[in-house]
């Protein structure tokens, strides 16, 4: 039975960029940065947060093995075009997080916002991906329209 997950893959545009965004501005550490297959394999670089040892973002550039070299273009275009979200990144504290991450150059699709399940920022990494950062409510009130919290990108 699966228990739990491991890795997820975010597809950047350029690793070394990506591993200077996720460690230097959003604090993530380095888990693994290695070649596989000899000088011309592929990286394998991961990232994640000190206090979830088991949980990794994989920083992938589109391509082999994965993708057919017109898959991994179309990936890339829509990397850059910021048409993929790559997921929830949570909080303790939304509002020292959105200045910390903000006055590092982190560019803020929307600014903290209250919703039925916490209060959530909108930012982009530096390949286009964007990604919710979210501090959770204790309880989710669910008697609230979850309609009129949604608001279009």
């Amino acid at each position: 039975m699966i228990k739990g997950i491991a890795i997820t893959t975010v597809w950047v545009l350029d690793q070394d960029r990506a591993k200077e965004f996720y460690t230097e501005k959003l604090g993530l550490e380095v888990r693994t940065d290695m070649t596989m297959g000899g000088e011309q394999g592929m990286r394998w670089l991961t990232v994640g947060a000190k206090s979830q040892p088991d949980v990794e973002l994989t920083l992938m550039v589109p391509g082999s093995p994965g993708l057919d070299p017109e898959s991994a273009e179309a990936m890339k275009k829509l990397v850059a075009k910021g048409a993929l979200a790559a997921g929830v990144l949570s909080t303790d504290d939304i509002h020292r997080d959105f200045e910390t991450l903000k006055a590092k150059g982190v560019e803020f699709l929307q600014e903290p916002q209250e919703r039925p399940y916490g209060t959530e920022a909108i930012f982009r990494d530096d390949s286009g991906n964007w990604f919710s950062l979210t501090q959770r409510r204790d309880q989710l009130d669910l008697d609230k329209d979850w309609g009129e919290c949604v608001e279009p990108m």
